[in-house]
């Protein structure tokens, strides 16, 4: 059995249209050859059955003109925190502006959107598609707004937390956040009949700026929900000091340190670090209390309790 014809280069390996085939001389057969994956209608993927969604995008818009990249796919594109019941990452979803007629696809789940052009970004696909290639996606703010109906509540203030809060430079590649409080109040002005827009402005009242992952979010939820009043967050030991060591979350006035540590703190060095930051806050004379991945399987309620009753005990000496 004779092995398939080369590809040209621009196409070896990369997702791609029908007509960007026939314009580089590859005919209909070699399409159907088993080096190669039909990923819709009139897209192919060569070699790679489960290729970069936004690549699959860029070709999508060729086909079908002003489509973009949005909620479930545009969500984990830009690395946002998902639930763990959140959909098949398979099923792919775009997006069209309803200045142009509604779409439907059988591959894909299109959706149809009032959009600002100002929530819309693009992502070179190069190395993915065929020269050139160019996706659109919604912009993490943007993406936060469109899941805000399929959300449930705690999950969508933990995701408007991970927008506002400010980045670590050296894992995260970026130095500003995603967005900040004022900007999704102005997202949320600009589209107040949105679907979920009701849902986000609930979430937005209590989006905080330097919660560090979902849990740390939920935490600070259980806290709110025995009607303490906010913690502060990210609590410096040395407030002027930029290295010292912090807390998660806590009262500062009533020197009192809450710290989340979860499966992520297991290595020698990691816990190396924790030891030196925790002897600093109990050294310090603070109140320092620890909570892990058990009691976030709970949904911190021993730990929120736990919590208010040391705060009363504090507040009590201070009156």
């Amino acid at each position: 059995m004779s092995l398939p014809s080369p590809l040209p280069r621009e196409l070896a390996g990369r997702v791609f249209t029908t007509a960007r085939a026939r314009t580089l001389g590859v005919n209909r057969a070699r399409l159907r050859c088993s080096d190669m994956h039909r990923l819709h209608r009139g897209i192919f993927s060569h070699l790679n059955s489960d290729p970069n969604p936004l690549a699959v995008c860029a070709a999508l818009a060729e086909e079908h003109r002003h489509l973009w990249a949005s909620h479930w796919t545009a969500a984990r594109a830009h690395g946002l925190w998902l639930p763990l019941d959140a959909p098949d990452s398979q099923v792919l979803h775009v997006s069209r502006s309803k200045t142009y007629s509604q779409l439907k696809l059988t591959t894909a789940r299109c959706h149809w959107l009032d959009v600002l052009e100002s929530e819309l970004e693009t992502r070179d696909m190069a190395a993915a598609g065929p020269p050139g290639a160019v996706a659109r996606l919604s912009t993490p703010a943007r993406t936060w707004l469109d899941l805000s109906p399929e959300l449930a509540h705690e999950d969508l203030v933990a995701l408007g937390d991970q927008l506002v809060r400010h980045p670590y430079p050296k894992f995260e590649h970026r130095t500003t956040p995603f967005a900040t409080p004022d900007s999704l109040r102005g997202l949320l002005a600009a589209h107040p009949w949105a679907p979920g827009a009701r849902a986000a402005r609930a979430a937005l009242a209590q989006v905080r700026v330097g919660s560090d992952s979902p849990a740390e979010t939920r935490l600070r939820l259980a806290v709110l929900a025995t009607c303490l009043p906010q913690p502060d967050l990210q609590i410096r030991l040395r407030p002027q000091d930029p290295y010292s060591p912090t807390a998660d979350l806590g009262y500062r006035r009533l020197r009192f340190g809450v710290q989340y540590e979860g499966r992520g703190h297991r290595t020698a060095e990691q816990l190396s670090r924790d030891n030196r930051r925790d002897a600093a806050f109990n050294e310090a004379g603070w109140l320092y209390l620890k909570f892990d991945a058990s009691d976030y399987e709970n949904g911190f309620m021993q730990a929120s309790w736990r919590i208010r009753q040391a705060y009363d005990r504090l507040a009590s000496r201070t009156r």
